[in-house]
């Protein structure tokens, strides 16, 4: 009888360990700052992207990045002068998820860090420096390869599908950066291209998203 007891927690731990997943969540302390900081309905913002990035996770790298992109491209854009007050300013995700409302760098953060989250290669992943036709502007994209060889897929908040770039006549291609060099903003030949904001070390990833396991 006894054996058989052991058997059976066994079975029943073995199981829980099978089952179990891992799960995205923001702890409550970090949901308390998003809310003081920005209010109610940032919070819900804050746990709107969870929710997506859980629903994501399990999918391949392409529906990953239609369900990131759709995600961030619902939120309005604004212009940093009447956002932030200055001319220039790359906010990090959790001010852009906070202020609801960004320009195209913010996009372009926003939907690199919950990439890197889901699992994609940042290897994979550049920001792209181009001419926007339409408005002649200058303009940031995300650019996904799936391979180094691979055409790019152009992950932009105008046009808000995601198109090869061969296909986005209305862009001009600039100049790209991977996003390890955003993060290493004391890079010589980047400073002098990267706004002031950015000459600084900052913490684009702040807005701390978790795994967690449950059974």
């Amino acid at each position: 009888m006894k054996k058989r007891f052991v058997l059976a927690t066994l079975t029943a731990a073995t199981a829980a360990v099978l089952f179990s997943t891992s799960e995205f969540i923001i702890e409550g302390q970090m949901l308390e700052k998003v809310e003081k900081e920005y209010g109610f309905f940032a919070k819900n913002r804050a746990l709107a992207l969870v929710g997506m990035m859980n629903k994501a996770q399990g999918r391949d790298e392409h529906e990953k990045l239609e369900a990131v992109n759709d995600f961030f491209n619902k939120t309005p854009y604004g212009l940093d002068k009447d956002v932030w007050g200055v001319s220039d300013y790359w906010a990090t995700r959790l001010e852009f998820i906070g202020k609801d409302k960004g320009d195209c760098e913010d996009y372009v953060i926003a939907k690199y860090f919950t990439l890197l989250e889901l699992g994609i290669d940042p290897k994979k992943l550049f920001m792209g420096y181009v001419k926007y036709v339409p408005l002649n502007i200058a303009h940031m994209v995300l650019l996904y390869y799936e391979t180094p060889r691979s055409e790019p897929l152009v992950l932009d908040n105008y046009n808000r599908k995601i198109f090869p770039a061969s296909t986005r006549k209305d862009l001009i291609p600039v100049y790209s950066f991977s996003g390890s060099s955003l993060l290493d903003a004391k890079n010589v030949q980047l400073g002098k291209l990267l706004p002031a904001s950015t000459r600084q070390k900052r913490a684009w990833d702040e807005l701390k998203i978790i795994k967690k396991d449950q059974p």
